[in-house]
Order: C-alpha cells, then sequence, then structure tokens
C-alpha cells in the first residue's frame, strides 16, 4: 500500500544488509517513521512494545529475529535460545509460533555456515508468502462487499474493530483488504472505524491507513458499534483474528466479542478475516486460548499531540486506581458468519475449516 505516493511494506531488509527495516507504529498517527533492528534482542523489543504488532507481522519480524540473532553465533545453542526469547514475547498470536516453528525447522537440519543465508532467505519468503495471502483474502471476501452494493444505494457501511489493515501484515491487510480492492474497484464503501481503546489502534493506525488510501471512513467510539447497527447503519462487520481455533473460535482484541454479539443481535453479518497461518490447529476451544495481560499504563495513560505539535502521554484516570488490560477476547463460532481466507470463505466451524484445509482434517 501507499503513504504519500510511496509504496511501503511494513517490514524490510536494511539497506547495510545487515539490520531489518520497521515501520515504527508507536508513533502513527502523528509521526512517520521508519527504524533498524540490528540484533535479536531489537526483534523482540519492537515486538513486546508493539513498534510492530498484528499476528502476520509479528511472524515475520520473529522471522528476522532469528536471522539477527544467528548473525551473531549459529550453533545450535544460540538458534534453540533465539527461538525461546522470540516465543515469548507475545503469547496469543499463533503466527509467532508458526513462523518460529517454520524457520527452526529449515534451520534445525542445516550447517552452521550455511544458516544465517537460509534464515535470511526464509523469512523473505515468509513475507512475500504474507502479501499474496491477504491479496487472496481481499479478492475472497471483495464478493461479500459487493453483493451489498448490488442490493442498495449509497455507500456500503463497513464496521471494524482494531487495527487488521496493511501494516498488521507484511502488506494489504486482512479484514482492510476486501474493502481497498471494493474502494480501488470504485464500489462506494464507507468504513466505521473503531477507536479500539486502550493503545487506540482504529483511530490512531485504521484511520491513518484508510485515509492514506483514500477511503471514506468515520472514527466512532468503541460503544457506538450497537446504535449504529440497531439504525441499520451497519450493512457487515469484518474484524481480524490473531488466532482462531480449528472450531472457529476467534480470538481477537478485547472488545470484538461485544461488536460480535451487537451484530448477532440486529443480524448483521460478521465476518473474521484471516490467514490459515492464524488458525491452531492444534486446539477446539477458544475459551483455552492464553489472554495476553498488558500493562496497566496502557488503560490510565494516552498519548496525544498538543496544540503545539508535541507528542506526550497524560494520565486520565483516576490517580491511584488500579486497572486491569486483558489485550484479547474470545468471540465463539456461533457468533461469526464466515470466515474469510486466502482459499476463500467458509462457515466457522471444524467442518467449514476442514473443507478449506483438508490436510488439517482429523489432526
Amino acid at each position: 500500500m501507499k503513504i504519500n505516493g510511496t509504496h511501503y511494506r511494513t517490514i524490510w531488509p536494511g539497506a547495510d544488509g545487515a539490520s531489518v527495516e520497521i515501520i515504527d507504529q508507536t508513533l502513527l498517527p502523528h509521526r512517520f517513521e521508519t527504524t533498524l533492528l540490528r540484533t535479536l534482542e531489537d526483534a523482540a523489543r519492537a515486538i513486546v512494545t508493539m513498534r510492530v504488532r498484528g499476528a502476520p507481522l509479528i511472524g515475520a519480524t520473529a522471522a528476522y529475529g532469528l536471522w539477527l540473532a544467528l548473525r551473531d553465533d549459529a550453533s545450535d545453542a544460540a538458534l534453540e535460545k533465539a527461538a525461546e526469547v522470540l516465543m515469548a514475547t507475545r503469547p496469543t498470536a499463533v503466527n509467532l509460533r508458526w513462523a518460529i516453528d517454520d524457520m527452526m525447522g529449515h534451520l534445525r537440519p542445516a550447517a552452521h555456515d550455511a544458516r544465517v543465508a537460509l534464515a535470511f532467505e526464509r523469512a523473505g519468503q515468509i513475507c512475500d508468502e504474507d502479501v499474496e495471502i491477504c491479496r487472496s483474502i481481499g479478492q475472497h471476501g471483495l464478493p461479500l462487499i459487493e453483493a451489498v452494493a448490488a442490493r442498495k444505494t449509497g455507500p456500503v457501511n463497513i464496521l471494524t474493530h482494531c487495527n487488521a489493515g496493511w501494516v498488521a501484515t507484511v502488506d494489504w491487510g486482512t479484514a482492510l483488504a476486501p474493502i481497498y480492492m471494493a474502494h480501488d474497484k470504485g464500489i462506494d464503501v464507507h468504513v466505521w472505524v473503531d477507536e479500539t481503546r486502550p493503545r487506540n489502534q482504529g483511530a490512531a493506525l485504521t484511520a491513518f491507513e484508510l485515509g492514506a488510501h483514500g477511503v471514506p471512513h468515520t472514527i466512532i467510539v468503541d460503544n457506538a458499534g450497537g446504535h449504529l447497527m440497531q439504525r441499520g447503519q451497519v450493512d457487515l462487520c469484518i474484524t481480524g483474528t490473531d488466532r482462531t481455533t480449528a472450531a472457529g473460535d476467534v480470538a481477537n482484541k478485547i472488545g470484538t466479542y461485544l461488536k460480535a454479539l451487537a451484530a448477532h443481535d440486529n443480524s448483521v453479518p460478521f465476518y473474521v478475516a484471516l490467514p490459515g497461518t492464524t488458525i491452531d490447529w492444534t486446539m477446539t476451544d477458544g475459551m483455552a486460548i492464553p489472554i495476553e495481560e498488558r500493562s496497566a499504563d496502557e488503560v490510565t495513560r494516552m498519548s496525544g499531540r498538543t496544540a503545539s505539535g508535541e507528542v506526550i502521554d497524560v494520565d486520565i484516570a483516576a490517580p491511584g486506581s488500579p486497572a486491569a488490560n486483558p489485550a484479547f477476547d474470545v468471540t465463539p463460532a456461533r457468533l461469526v458468519t464466515g470466515l474469510i481466507t486466502e482459499r476463500g470463505v467458509c462457515e466457522a466451524s471444524a467442518e467449514g475449516l476442514a473443507g478449506l484445509y483438508p490436510e488439517h482434517a482429523g489432526k
């Protein structure tokens, strides 16, 4: 996708051949800056601090993190330690585990002196594959928007939660990919953007990238979605996911479950867009997904830009009051109209997923 007319991915090899460059998402939307990751510790810190975020991008960053680690030490012990460090950074997103397992499958059998080049090559392939996967998700989700456009006048109003756009992946995005394709095709689309507290990934990131691409959108507070659905102002919901069980339960940014409940009560279709790498084939019960508990500071403090242009953090809560910050919730499959994947759209169920991914059926 493009920013000010220039095409960017969210992660790419540094020009010096010894680093990885990323867009620092903690500075958006007020500043657009890139930063270099030079070590394993840099990559792990970028994931933990959410300089990179979104399940597919976390996986891609971890893949390059292994390459950075091997540049210093390509021994078996160093490889295993690097994988352990990266695996501990974010517990909910299954792409992290998938990418590390994929890289380790390629690297463990390799000769030590071949590991650095092999890691660099495979990390780049993972990024390229993610771009094509997201493009396919967009192509499979586009007909859902086209069907709504064909039966109504005025814009197709789509509600999304958090950020599942191109800054959450390597390019294109998951939930936003069909929206970009519809917009580029000339379909009149409008996106209701949940602000998505805490961290405001909707107001800061989704609105930023939609605006940069020229897609009409309106930021709303998280609690406004049900109100809009009651008044017929939402045609469908599309969100992303950080982990989906083999039975179709979905773990996504906290607040997704409430949107799914409101959509169900108002007969609004609720779709979840995801790459196959986000499916946890070892798990069938969504309530068993580990839910990351992040710092209370994300709830009690907020960053913003002052009238003078300075970006600062401010306290917004009563001093001394404790805060809880579960980062994700689980939406049960029964509330999901369908799953949009790179292989097509299916029912949110074990049977639906097995139909698209028969190689995993019965495992």
